[in-house]
C-alpha cells in the first residue's frame, strides 16, 4: 500500500484502509473507491493523510507526485490480484465496446481474461466474496461480468465440479451480459428503474446473448444455455421463457445466484448496495424456490467461515466483533458491541443486521 496526502489523492484511488475520524469510527471503509463527493468528505473532516492501493479503480497504475512515505505490509499478492481483476475488468470493457460496434466475441481472448484470474482467487475466497466493494456506478456492467465470472467458477469448485467445468461455468459468467451490448445505451445508463416496456426491452439481452455465443464451438451447450437461462427460476417466474426446474440447466442456476449476489451488493445507479450478510439473508428468504439453495448455502458458508473475529458495523450505527457463528443463522451472528462489555444476537434482534464489514 501507500500512504498519500489528502492532496495527491485522486478520484479513482482505492483505500488501502479504514479511514478513522477524531473518535476513532470509520469515516470510509477499506477498498472504497475515492469519488469527488468523498474527496470533499475527507477534507470537512481534516483528514490529512491516507493509506491506497497502488492500482486505481480502473486497473492503471496510481503515481502519485512526491511519495511522503510507502510501505508495505505483506499483502502484495493481494494488492497484484487486485490489480489483475481491475485490468481484466477494463478488459471486459474494450471487448464489449467492440461487440457493440458489431464484432464477434473473441472467446480465446476471454478466456485468456477470466481463467488464469480464476485460477488466482479461487484461493483468495476473502478477496473474491468483497469485489462488489471495487464496483462503481458508471463501470458497474463491466465489474459484474467479471465478478460474476469469477464468483460462478469458484461455485461449480466447491459444489464439485471439474475442473474444465469450472472454467466453463466462470467463461459463462462472464458472458452471461454479453448480450447487453446489443440493447438500447441509454437504458444501461439510466439514473432512475427501468419502466416495466423498458424492463422487457433489457429483459432480451439474454437471447441477443445466446446468438452471440451460439456458435463459438469452444464453449460447451450446457454454458450457452447459462447466458440463456441465468434470469429463469426454479419456479417459472423467470425470464424469457418462464421454463422450470429441469428444465433449467444446472450451470445456469449456479450463474443465476453469482449474478444476484454481485448485484445485490454492488453500487447501481439507481439503487445502494446492501451488504453480503443482508443480501444473502434475502435471497434465502426472497429467492427461495427460485434460486439453488445449494448455491446460495455454499457462499454463505464461505462467507461466514472467514467472519469470525471480524469488526463490522451494525445497522443501528454500532461496530462490534462477531465472536460466534450460529450455523443455522450465519447472517445473524452473536457481536460484541465495541467499548461495551454486552452482546448482542442478531437471531433475537431482526431489526438489526450486519450494515458493513469493517475488517
Amino acid at each position: 500500500m501507500i500512504r498519500v496526502k489528502l492532496r495527491q489523492l485522486q478520484e479513482g484511488c482505492i483505500l488501502a484502509e479504514d479511514v478513522l475520524g477524531k473518535t476513532k469510527k470509520p469515516i470510509m471503509l477499506k477498498n472504497t473507491v475515492v469519488t469527488s463527493t468523498l474527496l470533499n468528505v475527507l477534507e470537512k473532516f481534516l483528514i490529512e493523510e491516507v493509506c491506497v492501493e497502488p492500482v486505481l479503480a480502473n486497473g492503471e497504475p496510481f503515481r502519485p507526485t512526491e511519495l511522503p512515505e510507502a510501505h508495505h505490509d505483506g499483502s502484495i499478492s493481494n494488492e497484484h490480484s487486485i490489480s489483475l481483476y481491475l485490468k481484466a475488468v477494463q478488459k471486459y470493457k474494450k471487448a464489449f465496446q467492440s461487440w457493440r460496434s458489431g464484432f464477434p466475441i473473441d472467446i480465446a481472448e476471454v478466456r485468456n481474461m477470466i481463467i488464469p484470474l480464476l485460477d488466482k482467487f479461487i484461493h483468495n475466497k476473502r478477496e473474491l466474496l468483497i469485489l462488489y466493494r471495487y464496483a462503481t456506478d458508471e463501470d458497474y456492467l463491466y465489474h459484474h461480468a467479471v465478478s460474476v465470472g469469477l464468483l460462478a467458477g469458484f461455485l461449480a469448485k466447491q459444489m464439485d465440479y471439474s475442473r474444465g467445468e469450472c472454467y466453463q461455468i466462470a467463461l459463462a459468467g462472464v458472458l452471461s451480459d454479453c448480450g447487453m451490448a446489443k440493447v438500447d445505451k441509454r437504458l444501461l445508463t439510466k439514473r432512475s428503474a427501468l419502466t416495466a416496456s423498458e424492463y422487457k426491452e433489457v429483459q432480451q439481452h439474454t437471447i441477443f446473448g445466446y446468438r452471440m455465443v451460439q456458435k463459438i464451438t469452444a464453449l460447451k451447450q450446457g454454458t450457452k444455455l447459462a447466458v440463456l437461462q441465468h434470469h429463469e427460476r426454479i419456479d417459472g417466474s423467470g425470464y424469457p421463457f418462464g421454463i422450470r426446474g429441469q428444465q433449467i440447466h444446472s450451470y445456469s442456476k449456479i450463474v443465476a445466484v453469482a449474478d444476484m449476489y454481485h448485484a445485490m451488493t454492488s453500487e447501481r445507479l439507481y439503487r445502494r448496495k446492501q451488504s453480503p450478510f443482508k443480501a444473502l439473508e434475502k435471497m434465502q428468504i426472497e429467492q427461495f424456490g427460485k434460486l439453488s439453495m445449494e448455491a446460495i448455502k455454499v457462499l454463505l458458508d464461505h462467507l461466514a467461515n472467514f467472519q469470525t473475529g471480524t469488526v463490522v458495523k451494525l445497522s443501528n450505527g454500532e461496530i462490534g466483533k462477531i465472536i460466534f457463528i450460529q450455523p443455522e443463522e450465519p447472517t445473524r451472528p452473536i457481536v460484541r458491541l465495541a467499548n461495551k462489555e454486552k452482546f448482542l444476537s442478531l437471531s433475537e434482534h431482526r431489526d438489526i443486521y450486519i450494515e458493513e464489514i469493517i475488517h
